[in-house]
């Protein structure tokens, strides 16, 4: 059974930054693509970042550009998003997604 599992959600003051992570079981971690998704309040859920099975190619909504990276380590079958410079319009809850797999998601609110 395949289970993505979040964490590293949490309240954060406008301009701080987070690092989410999501830890992958029950799949070949290494030969999927990751990525990670977030659904505003009120909003659809839309693509933050994606990345290709060896880590060698990243993709970025424009909102996030050279705010947010994504990386993994196949050793861990883990992947991160590396947050900075978090802004209150990046308040979603976050998902991790390996093809048609989600995880439970976590939240991150930025407010101060």
């Amino acid at each position: 059974q395949v289970q993505l599992v979040e964490s590293g959600g949490g309240l954060v003051q406008p301009g701080g930054s987070l690092r989410l992570s999501c830890v992958a079981s029950g799949l070949t971690f290494r030969l999927n693509a990751m990525g990670w998704y977030r659904r505003p309040p009120g909003k659809e859920r839309e693509l933050v970042a994606s990345i290709n099975s060896a880590g060698a190619s990243t993709n970025y909504a424009a909102a996030v550009k050279g705010r947010f990276t994504i990386s993994r380590d196949n050793a861990k079958n883990t992947v991160y998003l590396q947050m900075n410079s978090l802004k209150p319009e990046d308040t979603a809850v976050y998902y991790c997604n390996a093809g048609f797999r989600w995880g439970q998601g976590t939240l991150v609110t930025v407010s101060s």
